[in-house]
């Protein structure tokens, strides 16, 4: 099974999140900012990690940047999963290292499809 990292600062949405990947019998662990994220992919090993971009502390982008920029996290698959829904959003996010950029709300079908994509 893998282990997956999520972090959103909404409590609702971490519990969309994790119920959606409840199924696939894989580790989730959540944190509710950016700064927690960033220190739990530096300390954790993760297969995959699922960032809000909108977050305290520091933001999804941030956090992404800081992750693909990192010799001992490089290589982990980050998706993006926001309510940032403009073109130039997504763009960005893609520029930081983001594997993939989903936008809220999504549907169910497409988080699992995009997690088993990397895992």
């Amino acid at each position: 099974m893998a282990k997956i990292l999520v972090a959103d600062d909404s409590l609702a949405e971490l519990q969309i999140i994790q119920q959606t990947l409840q199924s696939t019998g894989h580790s989730i662990v959540t944190v509710m900012d950016g700064e927690a994220a960033e220190a739990k992919a530096k300390s954790e090993k993760f297969d995959l990690i699922i960032l809000d971009v909108i977050m305290p502390k520091k933001n999804g982008f941030q956090v992404c940047r800081e992750i693909k920029t990192n010799d001992s996290t490089k290589n982990i698959p980050v998706i993006m999963v926001t309510s940032k829904d403009q073109e130039s959003d997504k763009f960005w996010g893609m520029k930081q290292g983001a594997d993939e950029y989903l936008t809220k709300p999504f549907k169910p079908e497409d988080l699992l499809k995009t997690v088993k994509k990397y895992i």
